[in-house]
């Protein structure tokens, strides 16, 4: 076990303006915006560091991206900052904050995406990661891919600017874990597969994962394959991953360990209507397996964790709004697991 200590949570910065909405309408019709705007910091950053922060208040976290000289950037700093084990010096402020218009559907409760870079399209241009203040950090988390234009940016020896980030951050005996944004297209095996070959952790979804792999994990009905799983998980290692992938969807969570053997959890059996928003419920997972990385917990720990941990922020709209410490996350499972 490394003797530092602490997760350094890097990338996109953002904040999140979730639009619950009636439903989703055809090309060139109407819906109604419903009442309940909220505004809430979202990205890989704000998401998995304020989940971090809420599970262990001990944690030492380092929040590495770029806000804006603007209202939101205040805002993203005056919520990360409500948190004393949350070290935001290597925050950079520049431009205009990423921001992201979410559509939440009340009806089916899924979530439509409209983004605007800004200030996140910058993000490791001009030395963002000071590698000096992270000389007490264990592990760098960095997301989201495809979503970091300059990281994203092909470079000729590592194969992506974020290949070269994860080698540098390995050089200097950092841990390294991503995620990844989920969209259609063909970038994922040209941005997605560099960055693999320096990842000791891979924590995504099974759409990401499909799209990654090229292994069919969901049908275009919607219907899970879950038999694929573990064929996706060991892709994932034979694309570079050393230590633990990581695939979460709405029915579970599986996981490769390093030694070969497959673990599983499943999803919370949550009760009509427990489910108030799904925005942030992926850095959710996402923050209770980095955390079971980082105290030397099993990954079958880490599952459960991440389960219970996506389940608490389920019951609130705003992406991290229901997270609570460990131990009280935990109870959820005793409630609505097994």
């Amino acid at each position: 076990m490394s003797k530092r200590k602490g997760i350094c949570c890097a990338g996109n910065m953002l904040v999140d303006i979730t639009y619950p909405i009636e439903t989703w309408p055809r090309q060139n019709e109407l819906t109604h915006i419903t009442e309940g705007i909220q505004s809430s910091t979202g990205g890989c950053v704000c998401n998995t560091i304020v989940d971090l922060a809420k599970l262990d208040p001990e944690l030492h976290l380092v929040a590495s991206g770029v806000a804006g000289h603007d209202a939101e950037g205040d805002f993203i700093l005056s919520e990360l900052g409500k948190f004393p084990n949350i070290d935001l010096s290597m925050v950079r402020r520049t431009g205009r904050t990423s921001f992201t218009a979410v559509m939440s559907n009340n009806q089916t409760k899924e979530r439509t995406f409209f983004q605007y870079a800004g200030a996140n399209a910058t993000y490791g241009k001009d030395g963002d990661i000071d590698w000096d203040k992270l000389d007490d950090v264990d592990i760098l988390h960095i997301g989201y891919i495809l979503m970091l234009p300059y990281l994203d940016e092909e470079e000729p020896e590592y194969g992506t600017r974020m290949a070269r980030l994860l080698h540098q951050a390995r050089e200097r005996g950092l841990r390294t874990s991503i995620d990844v944004v989920s969209e259609t297209g063909d970038r994922y095996r040209r941005l997605v597969t560099p960055a693999l070959r320096y990842a000791d952790y891979c924590i995504i979804n099974e759409l990401e994962a499909q799209q990654t792999t090229g292994i069919s994990l969901r049908n275009e009905d919607g219907s899970l394959h879950p038999e694929n799983m573990e064929k996706a998980l060991r892709r994932l290692f034979e694309l570079g991953v050393t230590t633990w992938a990581v695939i979460h969807c709405p029915e579970m969570g599986c996981g490769l360990d390093a030694d070969g053997k497959l673990h599983r959890v499943e999803s919370l059996h949550l009760p009509k209507g427990y489910i108030q928003g799904t925005v942030g419920a992926g850095d959710a997972f996402c923050a209770g397996v980095l955390y079971a990385a980082e105290s030397g917990l099993s990954l079958d720990q880490g599952l459960k964790l991440g389960a219970c941990t996506a389940a608490a922020s389920l019951s609130e709209v705003g992406a991290t709004a229901g997270v609570r410490p460990m131990a009280e996350v935990l109870k959820l499972y005793d409630q609505y697991g097994g």
